[in-house]
């Protein structure tokens, strides 16, 4: 049975972002408590700071312009003081983001703006590091800078690799659109350094401003847009975004930064949501919070703030994730002073037990204690009072969606690297096996197909092998039992008599099997305590012709059984007490040794042991047949998991991991028409799917006998892939994905294109990643081509694999015309897993 738990609404940590905030005073952060925020940001320096700054920015350029030629070093920024920073250690601080001052441009081209930005960047973050801050937000890289575009992003990303050293356990987030707008970049935060860059830094001739050169391309594209109508005006604005600019940005600082665990993205949602691709690609990075500005939400019928469809399905998709990120109220109006004072403060969830003041880091109440107070804050949320942005936050809270059987059993496993099993060379845990039998769906499906297999047995008149005309049917590999149990049903309702056979080498399991025979199974079942592929097959002891008997043997019998001889015969049969034993074939062969890529727990190794005892006429293997799948993936998450498993395990980086795989993002894709956005929502565009492409295959049937050579090459595999893709894109590794025919008609999936379809909620089989040694960016509208081997040494299984990044080119061509060729961009490493290869 579920438990309460399992249905716990997410948790939304709140917190609240005046860009016109100097200080917070411990008042001030009750205040905030008491109106259900969870966190405030604060400035880490005052405006006194920022005027000394500035002071010390215009004398020196000044210097400069007085002496050209002149070699002066930038100044240094003197230590902060007192006036300098409203910060100070206490128990304030556990509850507040620092916020480093947004006026520093750290991608200036000029040298003096960008080596006094950085001299700001370090004495902030090292006394917010002082004072015991965890979070520190910084400010957007500016990728604008007249006519430069993103040139500064490498130093802005070493400036944040430096900071990133001054304090070791602080961490720090990046605050970026979901998607690059010039217009929006070119707003100039009020005091900006970027304002005092040279011209002679910024592309422009000698006599034009910075400072000009942006409010005159301001001012051009906004009476651009007031000459069009409005739909002149998205089209044009969708023209001037750069849908993936600053994730690309992202991709620089992260990269350079080596994946560092510290380092967050503070993602700002505009009230024009971009395309799908772009929302899913965010959704796979480290998103530490995510910012909604008042120009985020729109008025309803009421009059009150409210997301279009689109906003609360991106809002509930982010905090599904593993780690869910914390939501930030940027600019939406003042903390109200409360009507009276509260005698206690706000947990992160929003909710107010009796319990003392805790910030972000504090426990949730229990059950009970949030049931109840879900029904006081229902009754005063018809009240939408001073806070309506934040009320109707936690009114969605409340209202998210519960989640699916599948989601409540991958609590925890989301993202989670794990090594495949290895069942053949290691003996399994009761409760690993406990935990595969949780999932109901996969032996429905088993059920359904040895049900639709008896049937068609008896229906096509198949000469059956066991004794008294039963079908043989051997469960391989039976574990704890569970599909034992489903073909003693299956017989049991469909009316066809079976021989049962059950087979498992694990001797902790074959005591689990033998009392289930025992107290369940009515000692109908035969086990055997063996590896299936040294197994001879169901035994069979017959009587041998005794000497002086000349008559049929076997006896006939009449239509009750008895033996139809006469009574001479009859004397010769009954004096002999010779026996012999033979093996007998298997009619009906049934095993689920599927692993997440269908072959990586050696399924066709194994059945190639035990399959020529099938029936060699009308023997049924279930499963009869299985593919492999894969597609490429940007998976940050996972890359940076596996960098730090790298410290201690050198083969990190080339094993294939089982995984339940959510905060990625697929890079080949195709569109369908969305189903689910609203028809008056300016998002509402195709939703991309995954190219999921297939591999290769195995499929089991009776067989002869394996060639007298111990090689297994006939097992070995290769394929040679090619996805298409769209947007610029960094591929971190290949998710892969099965589809298995039981029986025909009775299929199961893992493939996300027709899991939903085949066997939705599924949840035995994890996708498989293999992951790429070294991350493979590709510009937009690439090719990339994946190369797979499955090889075996006879000892052993193991995959290799590799990507290629192609683009294609237009050049000239001997006889004056044009041709396309493709330019090879870049190759992976080979990743291999030999070394932890699957034992056979």
């Amino acid at each position: 049975m579920d438990s309460p738990a399992e249905d716990w609404t997410p948790t939304f940590w709140i917190g609240h972002h005046d860009s016109k905030r100097v200080r917070v005073t411990p008042e001030f952060l009750e205040q905030a408590h008491a109106c259900n925020y969870d966190m405030l940001t604060s400035p880490i320096t005052t405006p006194s700071f920022h005027t000394r700054v500035l002071t010390l920015v215009s004398t020196h350029i000044a210097e400069l312009e007085k002496n050209p030629g002149t070699d002066l070093s930038v100044p240094t920024i003197p230590s902060l003081s007192p006036v300098d920073t409203p910060l100070a250690p206490g128990a304030t601080v556990s509850h507040l983001l620092a916020v480093v001052s947004p006026w520093i441009d750290l991608c200036s081209p000029d040298p003096v703006i960008y080596c006094l930005s950085r001299q700001v960047l370090e004495l902030e973050v090292a006394y917010a590091a002082f004072c015991g801050i965890g979070n520190i937000i910084l400010p957007s890289p500016k990728l604008h800078h007249s006519k430069l575009h993103g040139e500064g992003v490498t130093q802005y990303a070493y400036a944040v690799q430096e900071a990133l050293k001054i304090a070791q356990y602080i961490q720090l987030s990046i605050m970026l659109p979901m998607m690059d707008d010039p217009e929006q970049d070119s707003d100039e935060v009020e005091g900006s350094l970027a304002k005092e860059a040279r011209a002679k830094y910024m592309g422009l001739s000698e006599g034009h401003s910075s400072r000009g050169s942006m409010e005159s391309t301001r001012g051009a594209v906004r009476e651009s847009d007031q000459n069009d109508d409005g739909a002149n005006v998205r089209r044009k604005r969708s023209t001037r975004f750069d849908f993936f600019g600053t994730w690309d940005a992202w991709n620089v600082i992260r990269t350079l930064c080596t994946y560092n665990a510290r380092l967050f993205v503070a993602l700002s949602v505009p009230s024009h949501l971009p395309p799908l691709s772009v929302r899913s690609r965010w959704h796979s990075e480290p998103l530490r919070l995510i910012c909604f500005s008042e120009k985020t939400f729109f008025q309803n019928a009421t009059g009150h703030p409210a997301f279009t469809h689109s906003h609360q399905e991106l809002l509930t998709q982010y905090m599904r994730i593993r780690n869910a990120p914390w939501i930030l109220l940027v600019d939406v109006g003042s903390i109200p002073a409360p009507e009276r004072p509260e005698p206690s403060t706000t947990v992160a969830n929003g909710w107010q037990p009796s319990s003392e003041a805790a910030g972000p880091f504090a426990s949730a109440p229990t059950p009970a204690e949030a049931s109840q107070i879900w029904r006081q804050d229902s009754r005063k949320s018809e009240n939408v009072g001073p806070t309506p942005h934040l009320n109707y936050l936690r009114y969605l809270q409340r209202k998210q969606p519960p989640k699916t059987l599948l989601q409540r059993f991958g609590a925890g496993y989301q993202d989670y690297l794990q090594s495949p099993l290895q069942p053949l060379t290691d003996n399994l845990e009761s409760i690993t096996y406990e935990v595969f039998e949780k999932d109901p769906v996969k032996y429905d499906l088993y059920y359904q197909a040895i049900a639709q297999a008896l049937i068609d047995w008896r229906e096509q008149g198949k000469p059956a092998s066991g004794p008294e005309g039963r079908v043989v049917v051997a469960v391989v590999g039976a574990g704890r039992g569970p599909l034992v149990t489903k073909a003693l049903l299956a017989s049991e309702s469909e009316g066809v008599p079976i021989d049962m056979w059950a087979v498992e080498k694990n001797p902790n399991a074959f005591v689990l099997l033998q009392r289930h025979n025992e107290e369940r199974w009515s000692n109908c079942v035969n086990l055997v305590k063996s590896d299936m592929r040294s197994w001879k097959g169901p035994l069979r002891e017959t009587a041998t012709q005794p000497s002086g008997y000349t008559g049929q043997w076997p006896p006939p019998r009449d239509e009750n059984g008895s033996i139809v001889i006469s009574q001479n015969q009859f004397s010769a049969v009954a004096s002999t007490t010779d026996r012999t034993v033979s093996h007998g074939p298997i009619d009906i062969l049934i095993s689920e040794l599927l692993g997440s890529f269908a072959d990586n727990e050696l399924s066709p190794e194994c059945l190639d042991g035990i399959l020529p005892l099938l029936n060699p006429t009308h023997g049924i293997s279930i499963p009869a047949s299985y593919t492999a799948y894969l597609t490429p993936i940007a998976a940050p998450k996972l890359h940076a998991d596996i960098l730090a498993r790298t410290m201690t395990d050198k083969e990190a980086p080339n094993t294939p991991y089982v995984v339940m795989l959510h905060a990625i993002d697929y890079l080949s894709t195709t569109s369908r028409p969305s189903t689910t956005s609203s028809a008056t929502d300016s998002s509402a565009i195709p939703t991309p799917v995954p190219n999921v492409l297939p591999v290769w295959s195995f499929s089991h049937g009776p067989m002869e006998t394996l060639p007298a050579s111990s090689e297994n090459t006939h097992n070995t595999r290769q394929a040679r892939l090619s996805f298409n893709l769209r947007d610029r894109a960094v591929c971190h590794g290949l998710a892969g994905y099965f589809e298995a025919t039981l029986y025909p008609g009775v299929e199961l999936s893992t493939n996300p294109l027709n899991m939903d379809e085949k066997s939705p909620e599924m949840m035995s089989w994890f996708p498989i990643f293999f992951p790429l040694k070294t991350p493979l960016y590709t510009p937009d509208g690439s090719t990339l081509t994946v190369s797979i081997f499955r090889a075996t040494d006879n000892r052993k299984v193991w995959y290799e694999w590799m990507v290629e990044a192609w683009s294609s080119l237009v050049g000239g061509s001997v006889g004056g015309g044009s041709e396309r060729r493709k330019i090879r961009l870049g190759v992976s490493e080979v990743g291999s897993s030999k070394e932890g290869g699957c034992m056979m």
